[in-house]
């Protein structure tokens, strides 16, 4: 059994821009119901980017904090479990511990894992950090986001359990290292897109650029922002 916290949080202004925002979470306070799109009560400003089924619930490695930490010193006071908009804050998991397609119990609901999240501009806005989003990205300290494989209640005291480990995926480690490279073999590509439960949108993303790789042998692949960039109007 794996600890916890839970976190929910509504739509709130960004300090900055005034832009609206779910990051700003506080910790779940009663059992609630988790459903395809995310614990009962939890909110996203932009679901363009962020929410619906898979991208249902983020999890954010505690232990990432610290080198956050470290590398925003300014920040630090405020990089606290919750502070990224994740609403599950663990300090016992991080990438290399879970697999593409892997499955959690949490209370009555069962997780699974579907894809790494994509940091977003407001990361920046909300600590006032200029590049913490792209550090983010870079770093490979993501967290990932579950899609809910079968609703049920859940509580601030239930842990995670592993149910099914996915022993023959990609850890999500090995995925964003893979995509990190200059250029990756598109086979390599392709496995990690066939791999059993993989989000969809991630998965399209993926074998967009193995074929693109398989058809331009030569010269630079395109920009490939690492992170969601601030869109010039709201």
């Amino acid at each position: 059994m794996i600890p916890i916290t839970l976190f929910t949080g509504r739509i709130a202004p960004l300090p900055c821009s005034g832009r609206p925002t779910g990051m700003f979470k506080a910790p779940l306070p009663a059992p609630a119901w988790l459903g395809p799109e995310g614990i009962e009560g939890d909110e996203q400003a932009d679901r363009r980017v962020h929410g619906g089924p898979d991208k249902a619930i983020h999890l954010y490695p505690a232990g990432h904090y610290t080198r956050l930490a470290s590398r925003f010193p300014q920040t630090a006071a405020q990089l606290l479990p919750g502070s990224l908009g994740e609403n599950i804050s663990c300090a016992a998991l991080s990438e290399a511990d879970v697999r593409v397609g892997a499955v959690f119990q949490l209370g009555e609901a069962r997780l699974q894992v579907c894809q790494p999240r994509s940091p977003c501009w407001k990361i920046d806005d909300r600590f006032a950090a200029e590049g913490m989003a792209a550090y983010i990205a870079e770093a490979q300290l993501t967290g990932w986001y579950f899609r809910v494989v079968r609703p049920g209640r859940a509580s601030p005291q239930d842990s995670l359990t592993v149910v099914e480990p996915a022993s023959g995926a990609p850890t999500l480690a090995e995925a964003l290292a893979l995509l990190q490279e200059h250029r990756p073999a598109p086979a390599a590509l392709r496995g990690l897109a066939s791999c059993p439960g993989i989000a969809a949108g991630w998965q399209r993303k993926i074998t967009e650029r193995a074929r693109w790789l398989e058809t331009h042998t030569l010269g630079p692949e395109p920009d490939r922002p690492p992170f969601h960039v601030k869109p010039e109007t709201p």
